[in-house]
């Protein structure tokens, strides 16, 4: 099976520290740079949201006392940092990589534009989105499924640490098991945290299918645009 055109990675920022508590972990880095690599290999063109978890939380900041809209503003700066470390890694790996954020931030990285992105993956850069929606209270989940519907992505990838979505919680339940493939409706159905609720509306409304998948086990990244069975495909056409 022939890979898909254009994907958009969704990877979290708690990911980027690997086992470390905080952070970058460079061995972990390495590997996740070294997946995307293989697929732009292949000529796939690939977008990147990644989240700002590994150095600040906008909940978790809210939780603490702080003004929401505040704290959500200084996750999105966390996103941007990643966006950059993330640029940073990739060009050391010799991919060429365009950060683009949703928050003016001047000599630091593009303003969000769909048409100067696109151009970008069509030239078979890499482009990282930084800044989540450039709004407060909406996760990067949600920035995810939005420049993945924007960027006209064949394919949302969420990057996790398990390998697709189950029946039940696999560490708790011996008995659970992984969808290969699973609707919109029956991820509702069975109540299945898959993404947030914005980021699943958005999804099911630009018919955009969706495969979460363990970005810790190699070459996973490719298996998944190479149509393997790897991870979790929802459906939502």
């Amino acid at each position: 099976m022939a890979p898909v055109r254009r994907i958009l990675l969704k990877l979290s920022g708690e990911a980027l520290m690997g086992p470390d508590g905080f952070g970058y972990h460079a061995e972990t880095m390495a590997g996740f740079v070294g997946q995307v690599r293989e697929v732009v290999a292949l000529g796939v063109q690939v977008g990147i949201v990644v989240g700002g978890g590994n150095l600040f939380r906008g909940a978790t900041g809210a939780l603490s006392g702080m003004n929401r809209a505040t704290a959500d503003s200084m996750g999105m700066l966390a996103t941007v940092m990643n966006a950059l470390a993330f640029k940073d890694a990739l060009q050391q790996a010799g991919v060429d990589v365009r950060v683009q954020t949703a928050v003016h931030i001047a000599h630091v990285g593009e303003d969000f534009d769909r048409d100067a992105a696109v151009r970008h993956l069509e030239a078979g850069r890499v482009v990282v989105f930084g800044g989540g929606t450039g709004n407060p209270f909406f996760t990067t989940d949600t920035a995810a499924a939005l420049r993945a519907a924007e960027i006209g992505a064949d394919l949302l990838l969420k990057a996790t640490k398990v390998d697709g979505v189950y029946t039940a919680d696999p560490k708790k339940d011996a008995s659970a098991r992984r969808y290969e493939t699973l609707s919109f409706d029956e991820a509702i159905a069975n109540n299945l945290a898959v993404l947030d609720t914005a980021a699943f509306a958005l999804c099911r409304e630009q018919k955009l299918n969706l495969v979460v998948f363990n970005v810790f086990k190699p070459g996973a990244l490719k298996r998944v645009v190479m149509g393997e069975d790897e991870g979790t495909r929802v459906t939502f056409s």
